[in-house]
């Protein structure tokens, strides 16, 4: 089948609006059952299982030999060469409270570059979407990110771990950075995060930690808006050890103040 990058994202952006669709409609109710992973603070629920399924089938029905690699435990091995990486809830936390922030994220990878991407978030009422070499949209309108003078000047967003002892050296190097930038943001939820740098509404990002589905749609969206998206060094992937987000005019700047504040050693 095609591994056209517009048809991808055809394909997968009515899906994740039917599935925020349906995470909106959910917290009318009486809301989800609540377990836990890896940490009592790393919540799953029933609907972040339901939306990874219902993803998956979703997309192998409509592209039988596809693979797919989900947060929630989706391995589906493939021979068309488009691997998804899906996100059924990025934000699960936001999402239990009823915090704006959650939000479903797919990307579509060919050969291990992320061709596709879309991100809704529901209670922002946002589809953020982005093709390689197409551009970065949020609601079908062409998003940029923005162009600060500093990193001085920079508004930053960072996400935290769910160790607790992970989260304590992550407050500790945020007590370092915070006075050599504009302010700290912090929404709970990477994809998001990436997207708004995407559209200009923070100026940089870092987080440690990340797996594949958290960053790749929102890696690809960022970059397309014309973020410049790397893990520690320049011209590296993100992954878990490292992933920046920042306008080219202070991503230097703004990696060095994270190095020296001992970011990538938590």
């Amino acid at each position: 089948m095609s591994a056209d990058p517009s048809a991808l994202l055809a394909l997968a952006e009515p899906i994740a609006v039917e599935v925020a669709d349906h995470l909106r409609a959910s917290l009318t109710g009486a809301g989800p059952a609540v377990s836990s992973k890896s940490t009592p603070t790393d919540l799953v629920t029933e609907l972040d299982t339901w939306a990874e399924a219902h993803i998956t089938e979703r997309i192998l029905a409509a592209r039988p030999d596809d693979a797919i690699q989900g947060e929630e435990g989706a391995d589906v091995a493939g021979t068309s060469g488009v691997t998804w990486s899906v996100d059924p809830i990025d934000g699960t936390v936001n999402f239990v409270h009823g915090i704006p922030g959650f939000c479903v994220s797919i990307a579509a990878r060919v050969d291990g570059r992320t061709v596709a991407a879309v991100v809704a978030s529901p209670l922002h009422g946002e589809v953020f979407t982005a093709t390689l070499g197409g551009g970065a949209f949020c609601n079908g309108t062409p998003i940029r990110c923005a162009a600060p003078a500093s990193a001085a000047r920079s508004v930053v967003a960072t996400g935290f771990g769910y160790d607790p002892r992970r989260r304590t050296r992550q407050a500790e190097v945020v007590a370092r950075v915070i006075g050599q930038i504009a302010d700290i943001r912090r929404f709970g939820a990477a994809a998001v995060d990436l997207c708004w740098v995407a559209c200009g509404r923070v100026d940089g990002y870092w987080e440690v930690g990340l797996n594949a589905w958290d960053h790749a749609a929102g890696a690809l969206i960022a970059r397309e808006a014309g973020a410049t998206v790397t893990g520690l060094e320049a011209g590296t992937d993100p992954s878990e050890r490292f992933t920046l987000a920042a306008p080219p005019e202070v991503w230097a700047e703004l990696g060095a103040i994270l190095v020296d504040a001992g970011a990538a050693d938590v």
